[in-house]
């Protein structure tokens, strides 16, 4: 599913990344912890396709990401990688129906298809009768369920969570950790989280960890 190869990345000529490595299988959840400043985030993003390795080899279902670029690249980025951050980015302006819908509707997807999808992830994720509702209107644990179905809108290969449990209450932050060993099991999702809950990197079937731009 994902192969990392020695990756390496430097910032303001300090090296962040020092050749990682790294295999995701399919429907494997997979949690990477680490201290502040270890290159957790870095390395998230790398694999999500929003920042780029200085070398290095990155492969998501056999396709060579350093061989896409421009509207190549986010087309793939859209398609197969969803995303759920620690602060869930959902649009203010829009309904959680609508803030879902989005990548689907730059997916370019009909609206028919859009609302069905979009409708019957929120009804799985027990939103149904908050889909209308705008971010404003609802708590933390239901705005990061919306940032789930968005992330899932176009069926994604993998999904990358940025700490998705940290600012939420510890019932919010649990439920959220079993919806994802529910979407593994009824979805066969395959996820990669950067966490600090040693609880949620127990649980995972592999936990890493990145010390000093390496995986140990």
């Amino acid at each position: 599913m994902i192969q990392v190869e020695n990756l390496h990345k430097t910032y303001a000529g300090l090296s962040i990344l020092k050749g990682v490595n790294l295999r995701v299988a399919e429907a494997e959840i997979v949690s990477i912890v680490g201290a502040s400043g270890a290159g957790k985030t870095t390395l998230l993003q790398i694999m999500g396709t929003l920042d780029q390795a200085d070398s290095g080899k990155l492969l998501i279902n056999g396709q060579d990401i350093s061989l896409l670029r421009g509207n190549k690249l986010a087309k793939f980025r859209n398609k197969h990688i969803g995303f759920v951050f620690q602060f869930h980015q959902l649009l203010p302006e829009f309904t959680a129906l609508e803030n879902v819908s989005i990548p689907s509707w730059i997916a370019g997807s009909s609206e028919n298809d859009t609302q069905k999808r979009a409708k019957e992830l929120l009804d799985f994720l027990g939103l149904k009768d908050r889909m209308h509702h705008k971010p404003s209107a609802l708590s933390g644990g239901e705005q990061q369920r919306v940032a789930v179905a968005r992330a899932l809108i176009n069926q994604p290969s993998v999904i990358l969570a940025d700490e998705p449990s940290g600012n939420l209450d510890s019932k919010s932050a649990e439920d959220l950790h079993q919806l994802f060993f529910q979407l593994r099991k009824e979805m066969n999702q395959t996820f990669v989280i950067v966490t600090h809950n040693l609880s949620l990197a127990a649980q995972s079937d592999r936990q890493l960890t990145i010390k000093d731009g390496v995986i140990l």
